[in-house]
Order: C-alpha cells, then structure tokens, then sequence
C-alpha cells in the first residue's frame, strides 16, 4: 500500500475511489473483489473519514501497492470524503465504490466500455444474499439518451443512479468538484444531473456489483416526511441550474 502522498510515476487507466468509515466488518472483501479486476495501471484511492474501529487497521493489512489511503483528521462525512478521494485520484477513469459490497466479475472491462463513448455510466446492481431491491425500477440501456426524462426521473425520484453503480471520465471532474457546499447526500445524483445535462451518459442493463444492505449503509433506506421530501426536491432543482452554469462555463459559453 502506498503512502498517501506518493503520487503514481506513471499515467493511469482507472481510480476506484472509495469513502470509509467504521466498514471494518466488510472492506477487505469488497477491496479483494475490486483487486481481482484491477491491472498494474489502476489504482484504489481510499478516504477514512475518521474510523473508530478498526477498518484503517483491515486495509493497511492488504499490502498492495495500488491502494492508497488518506486519513481524514476529522469526521467530515461520506459526501466531502468522496470529494477528497476522486480530487487525489490519477486515473483517465474514475469509479465509485462503497466499503461494503462485491464488485461481479467483469464491472471494470465492461464500464472502461461504455466510457469510451459516454462521459458517465451507470449500471444496475443486484443484492448481495439475493434479497429484496430498493423500490426503484431498474436502470434500462434504452433510457440512455432520454436526458429530459432521466432529469425527471431523478427530481420524483425513480431513477435508480447509485454511485456504486457509477463511473465518470476525468474531463468530468472539473464540473463534479466542487461538490456544492449545501450537498450533504446524493454526491451520485450530481454526477448523474452532470452527465443527463451533457447529453452523455450511459445506462448499463447489466448488474455489475452485489450490494450490501444492512442498517449501516449511508443511503437512507426509511421512509422520510414530507418536509424532508420537499427540501430534498429543492436541492436537486438547485443542482440542475448549477450543472447547466458549470457545464456552460466549462465549454466557454456565457
């Protein structure tokens, strides 16, 4: 494992960058899944947002070379600790992970795939155990281009766009980050408005990871009240302007 300020000498392929905290039940199974896809030009870049088990201790043991973990002083939450690790990331490509699921066989080739022609790309997952799924339809390989109906889809909420489901291509970053300062949660429905907004983003039929659902996953899982509902809306509305601004100024449009 490398040090976490020692950058790779060489240009890299893919980052699969990574927020953890207290996940020491589970990370090394889901870096050992990752490990088996990755070839010497890839990388894992790992933020621990201030652990207080022993996950440090479990991804130090993997000795790697192609991790590389940053400790955060402080407790800064998974939003800020995903900013920090795609920030610090080297590769062309650069891929979501959550600390607590299995990457299926073949995620990485067929991802690397669809960012060959599309800035973002979004795949569906199955649950690990075979349980039941979140009450969202499935992503559908036909909907890639209906970006007016894929914004719509995330502001009511029926689009299923996980960021451990995710990848984006590095020319992305310069519109993903900064992460809005008022972004506490859903850092994947902003890359997703991101790539909606650009006209180029890429749904995968395919599940490519086996997600792990317990009650420790930072994606809330309940029911929330309408006031909290209603707040949500108007920060993805607050998004959606502020993916057109960046995008536009990006492309040196006024």
């Amino acid at each position: 494992m490398n040090d976490q300020n020692r950058l790779p000498d060489v240009p890299l392929r893919a980052s699969i960058c990574m927020a953890t905290y207290n996940g020491a039940e589970f990370v090394a199974e889901q870096l050992a899944s990752i490990l088996a896809q990755l070839g010497p030009d890839d990388e894992i870049v790992i933020v621990d947002d201030a652990s207080t088990d022993d996950t440090i201790a479990r991804i130090r043991e993997l000795t790697d070379p192609r991790i590389r973990l940053i400790e955060a002083a402080a407790n800064q939450g998974y939003v800020r600790s995903f900013e920090q690790a795609v920030q610090a990331s080297c590769g062309a490509a650069i891929f979501l992970a959550d600390q607590d699921d299995v990457w299926i066989e073949g995620r990485l080739d067929a991802m690397l795939d669809a960012l060959a022609t599309h800035a973002v790309v979004a795949s569906n997952f199955d649950v690990l155990g075979g349980g039941d799924r979140p009450p969202i339809p499935r992503l559908r390989a036909a909907d890639s281009g209906r970006h007016r109906a894929n914004l719509w889809g995330i502001l009511v909420g029926y689009r299923a766009y996980y960021g451990c489901g995710m990848a984006f291509r590095r020319e992305v970053l310069g519109s993903f980050v900064p992460v809005p300062p008022y972004l506490r949660e859903s850092h994947d429905l902003w890359l997703a408005i991101l790539g909606n907004t650009a006209g180029s983003i890429r749904h995968l039929d395919a599940s490519t990871l086996l997600r792990r659902l317990h009650e420790g996953n930072a994606t809330p899982r309940g029911w929330r009240s309408l006031r909290v509902i209603l707040a949500a809306r108007v920060v993805l509305l607050r998004l959606m302007v502020e993916a057109r601004r960046r995008l536009r100024a990006a492309s040196g449009q006024a």
